[in-house]
């Protein structure tokens, strides 16, 4: 820390190679003190986001892990899927996401629609 004027300043120093660093023997004290000031409360904590209210079990659901534009959707009703079958293409930030299935199954219904805006964690698809 450094005081200059009565004002402190935190200071970070950097040693370059081949470069000769002479610091004083000693060093003055200081002169003035710190007053205090109003206190300025820490800033909030970030939350958790707040848990489905779709009422649809996890095992049972694709849910969409960012928020972003539904662009495609490559399955059907009644369609059977794999491990790893790509059910939806996302877009956020110019980026496309490819969300595919967690475990083998049937598709139920779907429940978002090419060109809607989804949010992280609402349900896209469900199974049987």
């Amino acid at each position: 820390m450094l005081t200059i004027d009565g004002k402190k300043y935190v200071v970070d120093v950097e040693v370059v190679e081949g470069e000769e660093v002479r610091m004083p023997a000693t060093f003055p004290a200081p002169t003035s003190t710190i007053q205090s000031g109003p206190s300025i409360p820490p800033p909030p904590r970030p939350q958790a986001a707040p848990a489905p209210h779709d009422g649809l079990p996890d095992e049972k659901v694709c849910r969409s892990p960012i928020a972003g534009i539904v662009q495609r959707i490559n399955v059907q009703a009644g369609q059977q899927l794999q491990v790893n079958d790509l059910l939806v293409v996302l877009e956020a930030m110019k980026m496309e996401t490819n969300i595919t299935a967690h475990a083998a199954g049937t598709v139920k219904k779907i429940l978002a629609t090419v060109g809607e805006a989804v949010k992280s964690g609402q349900a896209l698809i469900e199974f049987e």
